[in-house]
């Protein structure tokens, strides 16, 4: 219990507390949305994320829990000293956050700068170069774009691109559905859409579209003569891929249905194309 009374203890007992500012309106996704990357921040919740941000180098703004979550937690507050941990009860957490803080523990985290893709996708797999990427078009639910990075991390993705107008993947819903693996799969956002797939095409990838088209091959064509490097693009909940993302992709593939069902949901359908897709270490 050591670190209950470390000097960055700050007991809080009114939610209007500025210092409290990174933590208010956090169920407010238009805003937060803006927010965040503005101010170069984002939210990890619950105790096991944290502790994947942390171990992934980000590092902690400030610590918000409550007070029952302060043993389980002082090891990684002890290894953070000068940075503040607010504590308080639920009831204030609740009015400061918005939601019943059930899991624990929040944390404020820098954002990391995003690298270029070229950097990003040459410095994958230790410095190797990635094989397969994934490239994730305007999906806008955070639930989709977290369950994405799971299976990619899952299923050994290299790294995941996202398009300008692409869910942010470290929203706290994103973050959280993703089980915190947003922190282990490369990741950037692509400045131009869809011209930056050039940018793959020119480094050696193969792009391919998840999409329904009359010309699309069977996805076990495409496994069964894999590319070296491949970059498979997905699209949108409603509408999946736009027309001009699909005519800047190189093939076009479909995942074989059954029972009258035409398509999967996005997240679905990117686990079934990474699994098939998959590279043997």
């Amino acid at each position: 219990m050591g670190a209950v009374t470390s000097p960055d203890l700050v007991r809080i007992d009114d939610p209007t507390d500025p210092r409290l500012v990174d933590y208010t309106d956090l169920k407010d996704v238009a805003l937060r949305s803006r927010r965040e990357p503005a101010e170069g921040l984002y939210m990890a919740e619950s105790s096991t994320v944290i502790r994947r941000a942390l171990a992934a180098g980000h590092r902690p703004r400030s610590f918000l829990m409550a007070d029952k979550w302060l043993e389980s937690m002082a090891d990684v507050v002890a290894e953070w000293p000068g940075v503040p941990v607010f504590v308080g009860t639920g009831a204030v957490l609740e009015q400061i956050t918005g939601f019943h803080l059930h899991r624990g523990a929040l944390a404020a985290m820098h954002r990391p700068a995003l690298l270029p893709v070229h950097d990003l996708v040459a410095g994958a797999r230790g410095g190797a170069g990635a094989r397969r990427v994934a490239v994730l078009e305007d999906i806008v639910d955070h639930t989709n774009v977290g369950a994405a990075f799971r299976s990619a991390a899952a299923l050994g993705v290299d790294a995941v691109l996202v398009t300008p107008r692409c869910a942010d993947p470290l929203y706290r819903r994103s973050v959280r559905v993703s089980m915190g693996t947003v922190f282990q799969v490369p990741w950037t956002r692509l400045e131009t859409w869809p011209g930056g797939l050039r940018e793959l095409q020119e480094s050696g990838f193969t792009v391919a579209a998840l999409a329904l088209t009359d010309d699309a091959v069977s996805l076990d064509d495409l496994v069964a003569d894999p590319p070296e490097r491949l970059a498979l693009v997905l699209g949108t909940e409603g509408h999946g891929m736009t027309d001009a993302a699909v005519a800047a992709c190189d093939v076009v593939v479909k995942i074989p249905m059954a029972g009258g069902v035409d398509s999967l949901n996005v997240a679905a359908a990117s686990a079934v194309a990474f699994w098939a897709t998959r590279v043997e270490s």
